[in-house]
């Protein structure tokens, strides 16, 4: 936290008011993709005239790597029609919905928000991505939770006679192969498909050369990010490139097809890396199983055409590089190097006797230094033991009293201090005048909670599970608040709905830094949506707290005010049924203008007072209920907003409104803001 005294008067620290910005990215990125009437006119009549060369625009389809198969001969005209227009509207339209900005909710007509960076909107989109990916992941573990059900009640059912039974196997048979065929559809090939049907793609045109908003050393930690994105426009294929479309437009001057991107990950036996000089092995004619042995020649068309093309016209692609990565759901992550340039094209045998197009890269000269040999740790080395920890200054700054212990590093001070001034304390510590209501009821599962519409916790969720299982539980996206199993349900401790009760998991550490004081970092991959830590302290009264000066840790708990929009709050998703809630009739006014509770981590707290704001942060914050249904009293939640690579420091938007704290003398205090985010205001208050 940063190290200033900021006096706690009439307007306080409301961190959950804009820590929650995931839903109102989410929400903003699809308002700018909306188009004007003009500009629906223009593309209105431009499909009509391009959709009666829907044949060869479904070809073209193909050729630019569209994840839709190319109609076949049992497709009907209509079909046709439809799927040339679906391409003509991830095609059309563009680049205006790119210039659009949002507009204050607050200002009204006239105040318009500064336009995100591209860095921004590629974090939004990724995160847009993931919200698809993980409701998907959840469908599919509820679609084999019910499979197990009606499995074990299938073994229970009364034995059939024998004159039926082959009837019975028949059927089972062809249920099993259903289950298989619907199994096999991956989760992330259908987020991209849900992506292209909002338009939400952040590059829907292939373009040459770098892309705004991602930088040399970007890593997506699967290929369907890439395609998300735009900046490698096909799942599988290693070369995306532009098709004869693309000649009619701004690249009318260029012969097609053109590569725009290549990736290379060790699919082909006759590719050689030397990192700066490449050797490319063009593609077709491998084994797809999975040894990378040629099984037939390749032929100079398609992507290797497009190579080809790159080196008679002198233009660079985009080279990204794909390492086994034990962190990404697919086992792999893929890290953007840089432009390079296709200096040279022959044919020849390749080891397996077939023909191969190789094709020689070179970097281009000044651009940053290539990150792949330290794309594992690219912002710093993850120590493999303590002995490595340099500028070690405290092994465990919670004494044992979390599962992981929690090391603090100080390279900065001379000499080095650890972190002091505070008790660590796990769990929260409840205030004298404090009473936290007693246990509610909870869901009558067994063992884990499987069906949402029986579990009675799901429903105050509005019959829905806000947690997937994988990587040991994430949340799916950010709500107005997540109700949790607690003491009194009867599912256990392993149940998808007690996530984030499990305290500390992953390996984190304290550090030092120059300008921002104390500050938090991973050593393991965060995926997006995995907890991260509680926000620990004193639970307090909000007015037992105005005689406090010098304490920059108080939490505001105003999970109520957000939920119903107050002072600017933005909403958030959150169809949830509580009478705590639906029996707030606003007579307190107190509760309506400041948040009656807070927690207070000057003296006493854990890990999460040491976390620093961020104008673009990579965490997000989220109110649970567990043991009781009271919003007011609502434990506060650090989760992960983005894939955090390991060494990347964690940070949380504090949200201070400008200019909206005074110190004892009622001056306005201002302070500045070191975060160094391309979107950064400059000021923290």
């Amino acid at each position: 936290m940063v190290e200033q005294c900021v006096s706690n008067g009439p307007k306080r620290k409301e961190v959950a008011k804009n820590g929650k910005k995931e839903k109102q990215k989410t929400e903003e990125t699809e308002t700018q993709r909306r188009t004007s009437d003009r500009i629906k006119s223009k593309q209105r009549e431009e499909k009509e005239r391009l959709v009666r060369k829907r044949v060869q625009i479904l070809d073209e389809q193909e050729e630019k790597g569209n994840l839709r198969k190319r109609s076949n001969a049992n497709v009907t005209e209509e079909e046709e029609v439809v799927m040339a227009e679906k391409l003509l509207n991830q095609v059309l339209g563009s680049t205006e919905k790119q210039k659009e900005v949002t507009l204050s909710d607050a200002g009204g007509v006239g105040n318009v928000v500064t336009e995100k960076s591209a860095t921004v909107k590629v974090k939004d989109t990724l995160r847009l991505f993931n919200k698809f990916y993980l409701q998907l992941v959840q469908e599919e573990e509820l679609r084999c939770a019910k499979a197990k059900v009606d499995k074990n009640v299938s073994k229970g059912s009364k034995k059939t006679s024998k004159g039926s039974k082959k009837s019975v196997d028949k059927s089972k048979k062809e249920n099993t192969a259903e289950d298989d065929k619907k199994k096999s559809k991956r989760p992330d090939l259908k987020a991209i498909s849900k992506m292209m049907e909002a338009n939400a793609i952040m590059y829907p045109e292939k373009t040459i050369g770098d892309l705004p908003g991602i930088n040399v050393g970007h890593r997506f930690y699967s290929r369907a990010e890439m395609v998300a994105v735009g900046f490698h426009s096909h799942w599988l294929n290693g070369i995306d490139y532009m098709g004869q479309f693309y000649k009619k437009g701004v690249y009318h001057n260029y012969m097609f097809p053109l590569a725009v991107a290549i990736v290379i990950s060790g699919m082909y036996e006759d590719d050689l890396d030397n990192a700066e000089d490449v050797i490319y092995t063009g593609q077709g004619g491998h084994d797809l199983t999975g040894n990378k042995r040629q099984i037939r020649d390749q032929k100079l068309e398609r992507g290797n055409l497009a190579l080809k093309n790159c080196v008679e016209q002198c233009v660079p692609v985009r080279v990204v590089r794909g390492h086994e990565c034990a962190s990404s759901y697919c086992g792999k992550v893929y890290t953007y190097d840089g432009l390079y340039k296709v200096v040279q094209y022959w044919a020849e045998k390749g080891l397996s006797g077939f023909t191969v197009f190789k094709y020689r890269l070179r970097r281009l000269e000044g651009q940053p230094l290539l990150t792949t040999n330290q794309v594992q740790f690219s912002y710093g080395r993850v120590p493999q033991s303590v002995a490595e920890i340099r500028g070690l200054v405290c092994e465990d700054i919670s004494g044992g009293q979390e599962d992981v212990p929690i090391p603090a590093t100080n390279l900065v001070d001379d000499p080095p201090v650890a972190p002091s001034g505070y008790t660590y304390r796990k769990s929260l510590q409840i205030a004298k005048n404090v009473k936290l209501p007693t246990n509610v009821s909870g869901c009558n599962c067994k063992g884990t909670c499987v069906d949402p519409r029986t579990c009675a916790c799901a429903k105050l969720n509005g019959s829905y599970f806000p947690y997937v299982n994988c990587h040991g539980g994430r949340l799916i996206e950010a709500r107005a608040v997540v109700f949790e199993c607690g003491p009194g349900c009867g599912c256990g401790p392993g149940c998808v709905n007690r996530t984030s009760q499990r305290g500390i998991k992953h390996r984190l550490e304290v550090f030092r830094t120059p300008k921002k004081g104390w500050a938090v970092r991973s050593w393991d991959f965060l995926p997006a949506g995995a907890p991260v830590c509680e926000y620990i302290g004193v639970l307090m009264r909000t007015e037992d707290t105005d005689h406090v000066c010098e304490n920059n840790y108080i939490f505001d708990i105003d999970c109520l005010q957000t939920m119903r929009g107050l002072d600017g709050r933005e909403r958030r998703l959150g169809d949830v049924s509580v009478p705590a809630i639906n029996n707030f009739d606003g007579d307190d006014q107190k509760s309506e203008s400041v948040p009656e509770f807070c927690i207070d981590a000057g003296s006493t707290g854990n890990i999460a007072r040491f976390i620093n704001h961020s104008c673009e942060p990579n965490l997000f914050v989220q109110c649970v209920l567990s043991s009781h249904h009271d919003v007011k009293l609502a434990r506060v939640m650090l989760f992960a907003a983005d894939n955090i690579p390991p060494m990347q420091e964690l940070t949380y938007d504090y949200g201070y409104a400008l200019d909206s704290v005074s110190g004892p003398d009622g001056k306005i205090i201002q302070m500045p803001c070191y975060c160094g985010a391309a979107d950064c205001r400059k000021r923290l208050l």
